[in-house]
């Protein structure tokens, strides 16, 4: 499977927090999938994914493409919210996966039928050896911390989390995805942030403390094939892979919870 690079969107949204409940959206399971997708697709496909996906769909979709030989498969990595409005402005996808339902949302009429397939929680990450001796949500707002920024699901989530512990942190900086808290971390350019559970799966240059209250702040993932999809077949087929037995399998090893 392919990755392309991140690309970086200069994107004016308003720095409100996204609500992280609202209407729901619901989970079908398929009925006996066991992770093959029929080996009835071919062409290129290409799929929208949050940052926090990487490790899992790089995973996906070597799986993907091993059950349907004539299928290839390029992942496009970055925030959800940077991918919904690349998406909005017509950049050309197949599927897309988004951290959390408030963003697939936004696509209204484009996402066909979202089905939700993973869930996470965040942890505060450190980095290896905790220097800063960080232990709590408050130790936050004495170092240098960053965080995602209010317009992406992983700091609306950051931002209910520390609100509902009364932890009032001016983060050093807001980044546009999970990815970029983690790195600033892991090289020592920030004491600590807050990022995704699954994201520090497997890495010896950071550590996790699981912070208090963090299994109330719970972000679900939804999948969805797009309306115009240019391999609509191999779109649903995606899909339907990641709702599988098989897809399950992959996310659990990478730390994802069940929808």
């Amino acid at each position: 499977m392919r990755r392309t690079p991140r690309r970086t969107i200069a994107i004016a949204l308003a720095a409100a927090v996204l609500a992280l409940t609202g209407c729901a959206v619901e989970s079908p399971t398929p009925a006996g999938t066991d992770g093959a997708a029929g080996g009835a697709v071919s062409g290129e496909l290409t799929v929208y994914a949050a940052a926090s996906l990487s490790g899992a769909f790089d995973e996906i979709g070597d799986a993907f493409e091993h059950e349907n030989p004539d299928v290839r498969v390029t992942a496009v990595y970055d925030g959800s919210s940077t991918l919904v409005t690349q998406l909005l402005e017509g950049a050309p996808a197949d599927v897309f996966a988004s951290a959390d339902e408030a963003t697939m949302r936004k696509l209204q009429g484009a996402a066909v039928d979202p089905a939700l397939f993973a869930s996470n929680t965040l942890v505060i990450a450190v980095p290896a050896g905790n220097p800063g001796g960080i232990e709590t949500l408050d130790d936050l707002a004495d170092i240098t911390t960053v965080l995602c920024a209010p317009e992406v699901p992983c700091g609306a989530a950051s931002a209910a989390l520390l609100s509902s512990a009364g932890a009032d942190v001016d983060a050093a900086s807001l980044e546009q995805n999970v990815t970029a808290v983690l790195t600033k971390v892991a090289t020592g350019e920030a004491d600590a942030g807050l990022v995704y559970a699954t994201d520090v799966v497997g890495r010896d240059d950071v550590e996790a403390i699981v912070p208090d209250g963090a299994d109330d702040v719970v972000n679900h993932y939804p999948i969805a094939a797009l309306s115009e999809a240019s391999n609509s077949a191999g779109a649903e087929a995606f899909v339907t892979f990641v709702l599988s037995d098989e897809g399950r399998r992959i996310l659990t090893d990478h730390g994802f919870g069940a929808p």
